[in-house]
């Protein structure tokens, strides 16, 4: 198929964090996977309106009906990680926002394309309460995928997922590895010219370090990442409050879009 209209609706992790900073801009994993269509096709476009810290329910809201109007031919969703690290979050009501919006992005006629995701207990121990709720999350996205013809990019059966060094300091938002992974794992969903499943592929591996230093490193986590994470929900205030998305309209990738320079830059291995 030819894509030469993609939009990418989400949170954080869609936006770009932490593929870049805050200075120099987020590339981020669909701006990679931008760049390997508009390769292929002199007219491809490419929006983006993910913005970071969104629920489910507010990216159904605020996003679905944005992206529609820009009449795409390609639309990713990836939604929910947010809702499903809440305590007392309802996998099913988080599932049911994001089947709407793949039952509204493939009755327009578009490509959808949407995501499970990874193991969180093998991300970080300290996280492994939520495992249960994400396998059951990850099961009603399949599910909803199947009903509405939508592609799946099933991350938690590959154990290079989990690996640290495709995740940032915070384990929340992949880093510039972890984003070039998922941009070849979305690439191979669509069967671009090139894409394989070498994505899936384990990293060589590393030494396992002492027992003190992994309690010494899950601490560290907690302090310097868990709790301000817990602080900020406590007083209801979320990362993305006052930002708008970095793409809203469709251009070229290396055209006018405000978030990109002049020429192309390159993209590391996956």
């Amino acid at each position: 198929m030819r894509y030469l209209r993609y939009v990418a609706v989400g949170d954080s992790q869609t936006e770009g964090l932490n593929d870049g900073d805050e200075r120099t801009g987020y590339r981020g994993w669909a701006d990679r996977l931008a760049e390997l269509l508009a390769a292929q096709e002199p007219e491809f476009r490419y929006a983006n309106l993910a913005v970071r810290g969104r629920l489910a329910a507010r990216i159904r809201a605020e996003q679905t009906g944005a992206a529609l109007a820009l009449e795409p031919d390609l639309v990713t969703v990836m939604a929910g990680m947010n809702d499903l690290v809440r305590p007392g979050c309802d996998a099913s009501a988080v599932a049911a926002d994001v089947e709407a919006m793949l039952a509204a992005f493939t009755a327009s006629g578009a490509r959808v394309v949407t995501f499970t995701f990874p193991d969180v207990a093998a991300i970080s121990p300290l996280t492994r309460h939520l495992r249960p709720r994400v396998v059951d999350f990850n099961q009603r996205v399949r599910d909803a995928a199947r009903r509405h013809g939508a592609l799946v990019v099933d991350t938690f059966p590959h154990p290079v997922t989990t690996d640290p060094r495709l995740w940032s300091p915070d384990r929340l938002h992949a880093g510039p590895l972890g984003h070039a992974l998922i941009a070849a794992a979305v690439a191979e969903a669509l069967a671009l010219p090139g894409s394989d499943s070498s994505w899936t592929a384990p990293l060589p591996p590393l030494p396992l370090p002492p027992a003190w230093r992994r309690a010494h490193t899950e601490l560290t986590w907690a302090a310097g990442f868990l709790g301000p994470w817990l602080v900020r929900r406590l007083r209801g205030r979320s990362s993305g409050d006052g930002r708008t998305a970095k793409r809203p309209d469709l251009h070229p990738v290396y055209g006018p879009g405000p978030d990109r320079a002049a020429e192309p830059q390159p993209t590391e291995g996956a």
